[in-house]
Formats: C-alpha cells, sequence, structure tokens
C-alpha cells in the first residue's frame, strides 16, 4: 500500500473502529471478542483496501465485521455473557426508579437479529442497508426486527428491575 493509502486506511480506522467495535459487541456480548473480531474485519479490509470505493467502505466495513460475529458464533456457540461495558457511565438512580437490563435483553435474541438490531438500532441504518449488508431480503430484516421487538416486548417485565430504595439507618440505633 502507498503511503497516501495507508495514511487513508489509518484515518479511516481511527474514525470507524470505535463504532464497529460496539456494534460487534451487541452480536457477540463480549467486548474481548468484540475487539478481537473487529481487528479481524479491518485485517481483511485493509488487503481489500484499494478495491473497495471511497464512499462504500464504511458499509463494507460493517459487513465484514457482522460476518466475522456471526461465523465466530456459529463457530463457537458461547454462552452469552454481556460483560460490564467499559464506556458505559454509571448514573445515579433516585428511589423507585426503574431500570432496563439492555445486556439481558441482547442476550435473549439470537446471533442474526442481534446483528440486525444492532444495525437498525445502534448504527441507524435503514431497513435497505441492513438487507444488503447481510445479504438478506429487506422482509427478512423486517420480520427479525418485528421477530426481535416481539421477544423484547414478551420479556420486558423481567427485563425491569425496580431499584430498591436505599435503606435508612434506624434513628434509634445512632442514638
Amino acid at each position: 500500500m502507498s503511503g497516501g493509502r495507508e495514511r487513508e486506511f489509518s484515518e479511516f480506522f481511527v474514525a470507524c473502529a470505535p463504532g464497529l467495535r460496539r456494534t460487534a459487541y451487541v452480536v457477540v456480548g463480549d467486548w474481548q471478542h468484540a475487539e478481537d473480531l473487529t481487528q479481524q474485519g479491518l485485517a481483511k479490509l485493509y488487503v481489500a483496501w484499494r478495491r473497495v470505493r471511497p464512499e462504500t467502505r464504511l458499509a463494507y466495513a460493517r459487513r465484514i465485521v457482522v460476518n466475522e460475529c456471526l461465523t465466530h458464533l456459529r463457530r463457537k456457540r458461547p454462552e452469552l455473557l454481556y460483560d460490564v461495558t467499559p464506556d458505559r457511565v454509571d448514573r445515579a438512580t433516585g428511589p423507585g426508579d426503574s431500570v432496563l437490563d439492555l445486556e439481558a435483553a441482547l442476550a435473549l435474541l439470537p446471533p442474526r437479529q442481534r446483528a440486525i438490531v444492532a444495525l437498525r438500532f445502534l448504527d441507524d441504518l435503514p431497513v435497505a442497508e441492513v438487507a444488503r449488508l447481510l445479504d438478506v431480503a429487506e422482509g427478512t430484516v423486517k420480520s427479525q426486527t418485528s421477530r426481535a421487538l416481539d421477544t423484547f416486548r414478551q420479556h420486558l417485565p423481567q427485563l425491569i428491575s425496580a431499584l430498591a430504595e436505599p435503606e435508612t439507618p434506624n434513628a434509634e440505633e445512632h442514638r
């Protein structure tokens, strides 16, 4: 690769790798695997860099990374245990606040549905683009999205947990 192309790829990598990694995480449920699979996907993109049109590079990278994730899950079939997201910001919650356990929700979905949910809602891609990236019909994207949302709705009561009110010490005990 020439110096200009290497610089182009490096700039692309810096700009796009974090988003691709987040998408990979939603699909595989593990940050370390997501990082590895993103790296593998971007290595494949590097090899094909000269053949990929600049306006389609991000779409091509998404396709490679998602396919790497789905292949990994087909081969390995690990139990999905969503780990703590390293860039998650803990927010203070008050008594009676409810929290949706998004990681548990994602773990309910099969890999292809997680990929579709990630591309549709995390990457905010239209149905046609997701269909093109996954090489499936638009109707498949729509039906799989619908099934994923139905799964979420069905399990919503279990996915929402009310935070317990903090215990207040008995005033008598502190006298």
